[in-house]
């Protein structure tokens, strides 16, 4: 059975950091992707950042790129996205994803990401 875990997040004052893991079992993260994701307040589900080992592939969505970094501790089989200079518009409900059925980092489309996290919440303000 595949289980995704969330820990991390919190309240933020703006420009501040936030670390974000992900611990994954019962699949083997060579072979497959995680994605992280967020749903703001009043707006749709967005992809943040993902990554796949077997495409040798990480990919951010330009509004957080330069300033989010997602990793992957492969003794711990845990994922991490780490959030730098944070901004109020960053604020969102956040989860972290695993593609089982296609293996592909992908952003834009939710369709293979089949196996999800409980969610975690990430506040930036003053």
């Amino acid at each position: 059975q595949i289980q995704l875990v969330q820990s991390g997040g919190g309240l933020v004052q703006p420009g501040g950091s936030l670390r974000l893991s992900c611990a994954v079992s019962g699949l083997n993260l060579d072979y497959w992707a995680i994605g992280w994701f967020r749903r703001a307040p009043g707006k749709g589900r967005e992809g943040v950042a993902c990554m796949s080992s077997s495409e040798n592939t990480i990919r951010y969505a330009d509004s957080v790129k330069g300033r989010f970094t997602i990793s992957r501790d492969n003794a711990k089989n845990t994922v991490y996205l780490q959030m730098n200079s944070l901004k109020p518009e960053d604020t969102a409900v956040y989860y972290c994803a695993a593609d089982t059925v296609f293996g592909l980092c992908v952003l834009k489309s939710f369709r293979g990401y089949d196996s999800w996290g409980q969610g975690t919440q990430v506040t930036v303000s003053s």
